[in-house]
């Protein structure tokens, strides 16, 4: 049995897939939309469906604003 993966839209096979918000990926197609470094599944944060890292990229994007705060 295969999915595809959200990423690359190529099959990903049981031995060699990482699930994460509700869809199997590959292990390297799992990446951050900002800065694209590698995440482990449930140890990231979502918007709108896509996957960040916590910091320094969602808290920057989505974050709240004001000196010091969201890496503005």
């Amino acid at each position: 049995m295969s999915w595809t993966c959200p990423r690359c839209q190529q099959p990903v096979f049981f031995a060699e897939k990482v699930s994460s918000l509700g869809k199997n990926w590959h292990r390297f197609c799992l990446k951050c939309e900002r800065c694209h470094s590698v995440l482990s599944p449930g140890g990231h944060a979502e918007h709108n469906g896509r996957p960040y890292c916590h910091k320094p990229c969602y808290g920057a994007l989505f974050g709240p604003r004001g000196v010091n705060i969201g890496g503005v």
